[in-house]
């Protein structure tokens, strides 16, 4: 079976964001002890342990909501009321654990922006070089073909008149948040008549009016304007994945009143035509066997 770690560094090189949870503290009789780790991938489905399906639950829950802001915290699962007053701590009652308490660290680990640049000039070498210093992945390429990645930012045309009108339709089909032509306002203005009515969604020029000379100063304003206009509030660091990000809609368990993620993997039933979630095997169960007690 491949390693936890061996799967996060795979999940890394696909570009999947994850939540990697570790267990820091486990007071008894908890089943999970510290150093126990698992990975929570976007469509809710846990590969590790970190404890029963009942403390699976919330982890589920807390991680799904972590995704979608890149953010990490401490998690405290505890059986007994007990609010939070630190910063950075995040306490969740859960009456159905077997007692104990389990603090658990999660931590989002998110795909960093991904760049595409059509081109070799030194204005294109220089976007992969100063992309590098702010922590994006810049991928630079000459086949105007190259399938377009699902979860690019940005598209940017470098190639100093070769394929321009191709590559940059092909990124607007695409839906790419940021697209963008570096030429002069001359030739920016012939490439981009020939897109139609698409036109208005290409920067040309490119980049902030920063008053840019050299490839590396040009290479700044063209990042410095994929920032500005990047969302808000920001999924950090990159907005878009290669996997869908279930949301973090939640459902009440009608056994223990507990709140619970809803995701394929969440524990489920169904009955009198509607979708019911538990956040463990027990109170599924207690839920079967007498519906009309709990409501259903």
């Amino acid at each position: 079976m491949m390693s936890l770690a061996a799967r996060a560094d795979g999940l890394r090189a696909e570009r999947t964001p994850y939540v990697l949870a570790t267990v820091v503290r486990a007071q008894r009789p908890t089943s999970a002890k510290p150093g126990d780790r698992a990975l929570l991938l976007p469509d809710g489905t846990i590969e590790g342990f970190v404890g029963g399906a009942c403390a699976e639950s919330t982890v589920r829950l807390q991680g799904l909501q972590l995704l979608k802001t890149g953010e990490s915290t401490l998690l405290r699962i505890t059986p007994e009321p007990a609010p939070s007053t630190e910063d950075g701590l995040v306490v969740v009652e859960n009456p159905c654990l077997s007692g104990g308490t389990l603090d658990i660290f999660l931590e989002a680990v998110v795909p960093p922006v991904l760049v595409q640049v059509f081109g070799t000039a030194p204005i294109a070498r220089a976007l992969q070089t100063v992309g590098a210093a702010v922590g994006y992945e810049v991928r630079l390429t000459v086949d105007p073909g190259e399938v377009i990645p699902p979860d690019a930012s940005a598209v940017v045309v470098a190639s100093h008149g070769r394929d321009e009108e191709a590559v940059l339709g092909a990124a607007l089909r695409a839906g790419v948040p940021y697209v963008a032509l570096v030429a002069s306002p001359r030739r920016g203005a012939a490439v981009l008549a020939a897109l139609g009515a698409d036109r208005d969604r290409v920067r040309s020029p490119a980049g902030l009016d920063i008053g840019a000379r050299t490839p590396e100063e040009v290479a700044l304003s063209v990042l410095a304007e994929v920032v500005s206009l990047r969302p808000t509030p920001r999924v950090a660091p990159g907005p878009r994945t290669t996997l869908p990000i279930a949301e973090a809609a939640t459902a009440t368990d009608p056994v223990c009143g507990m709140s619970v993620a809803v995701s394929p993997a969440s524990l489920q039933l169904e009955h009198a035509g509607s979708t019911w979630y538990f956040c463990g095997p027990g109170c599924r169960q207690a839920f079967a066997d007498d519906p009309a007690r709990y409501g259903g």
